[in-house]
């Protein structure tokens, strides 16, 4: 069984490749190890290495019995267990498809398109707006697919979903900004759901999303290729002076060992809320009020405390109630939402209500944050799924304001439509 499954695996650092074995080793329960004394272009070039792993790539995996297997697909699904893997025929091979996808259709192109700008491999500008035109359009397949569905095969997370998100990765965290983003509402917002699951988070750490494209800069494949700029970690300065010159065209695995260190150091986030004034409504304080008492007090409580000059009220809903379905995949929408925006809820409270039945409801709620404007415009990482919204800002002093708050925290509302409420899901 893959539940049992043990065996070390080796790779260099923050190999998207590695990543699919370790993230499916998560959840399959499977003891993989990553060799901690592996270094890239010296352990994979001993003899003892060689004789187990003849070409020399990683990531490789041996498993505690002797077993030895290279690819990182390869792995991950021998480390899988059978929810992953397709619990049908039919299941199994939709998974290998969607891994096939994202080998042939989406890592050629961001290849093609992310490594000139790390400079990693020489600029040539057909190659690269061919790139941007090829993910432009395996994005708009999987845009298409998710349409109606939270995960590329079935009801959970499968092997497809860990291997396109892990494919897509750099495209995510260097080309694909706000911008470029917007025409791909359902894959933004499976790609961050994905990202939000622990046992992903466990692996990758926290993936900020692209907020600026960056330019192509020849000097900086002029580096690569001379063997500049590449003494970063000590292992590597360690092998500096014995490292011999890279040969103009690399080994994909080289290449990427480069793109992974180019993406080491990137500066770590504030708070997007710190640069505005705190005021004198504590949302945590008022949090705990909602969660311990009655609406009869705790609405009360939130008028008596809400600091109008510093905080803002929004009514949010959803665009594209006539193509929601069934009332779980309604809900499913929120959950993801919330789960995407969880570094806002410091300085954000909200009542998100589904109305209606199955292929006939709704969705809309009352946010309330700090500061005056969208508080999504603060963050790339906040703007997966807030234009799907037609958002209002509410006047704090008007008693209409003051039902909706009402209607919206007691989950008493009916919408526009007159439908009613079926269930509510609280951001806090």
């Amino acid at each position: 069984m893959s539940a049992m499954v043990s065996g070390t695996l080796y790779t260099y650092p923050e190999n998207f490749r590695a990543y699919k074995a370790l993230i499916a080793a998560k959840y399959s329960s499977a003891n993989v190890k990553v060799d901690s004394n592996f270094v890239f272009g010296e352990t994979n070039k001993t003899e003892g290495f060689l004789n187990k792993f003849p070409s020399g790539k990683v990531p490789a995996f041996e498993s505690s019995d002797g077993k030895c297997l290279q690819n990182g697909d390869a792995i991950a699904y021998y480390v899988s267990n059978e929810q992953l893997r397709g619990k049908t025929d039919l299941e199994k091979a939709q998974v290998l498809q969607w891994i096939c996808f994202a080998e042939s259709e989406i890592l050629p192109a961001s290849c093609a398109w992310v490594f000139p700008i790390l400079g990693i491999v020489q600029y040539d500008k057909k190659s690269f707006d061919r790139a941007k035109e090829d993910i432009k359009a395996a994005l708009g397949i999987l845009n298409a697919h998710l349409l109606t569905r939270t995960y590329l095969v079935g009801e959970r997370i499968s092997l497809a979903d860990i291997t396109v998100a892990c494919n897509l990765l750099h495209l995510y965290t260097h080309v694909l900004d706000p911008e470029f983003r917007k025409s791909f509402v359902n894959v933004n917002r499976w790609f961050v759901t994905i990202l939000n699951q622990p046992n992903f988070r466990e692996v990758t750490g926290e993936v900020q999303l692209c907020s600026k494209v960056a330019e192509v800069d020849p000097k900086k494949f002029h580096q690569q290729a001379t063997g500049k700029g590449k003494e970063k970690k000590e292992k590597k300065e360690e092998k500096k002076e014995k490292k011999p010159t890279p040969k103009k065209e690399k080994e994909p695995e080289e290449e990427m060992d480069a793109a992974e260190e180019a993406l080491a150091a990137e500066p770590i986030s504030k708070d997007p809320f710190d640069s505005l004034p705190k005021g004198t409504f504590n949302i945590d304080d008022y949090k705990r009020c909602y969660s311990n008492e009655d609406e009869s007090k705790s609405i009360p409580y939130f008028w008596e405390k809400f600091d109008p000059k510093n905080y803002s009220i929004w009514f949010g809903e959803y665009k594209y109630g006539d193509e929601l379905a069934k009332v779980f995949m309604s809900c499913n929408l929120i959950t993801g939402m919330f789960q995407r925006l969880d570094k806002m809820r410091k300085q954000a409270f909200a009542s998100v209500c589904l109305f209606g039945a199955d292929n006939d409801s709704s969705i809309s709620g009352i946010w309330v944050w700090r500061g005056q404007e969208l508080a999504f415009n603060l963050s790339p990482d906040w703007q997966i799924d807030y234009e799907s919204y037609d958002w209002k800002k509410l006047d704090p002093t008007s008693d209409e304001t003051k039902k909706m708050v009402e209607q919206y925290f007691a989950w008493t509302a009916t919408d526009s439509k007159g439908r009613k409420f079926n269930q509510g899901k609280i951001f806090k």
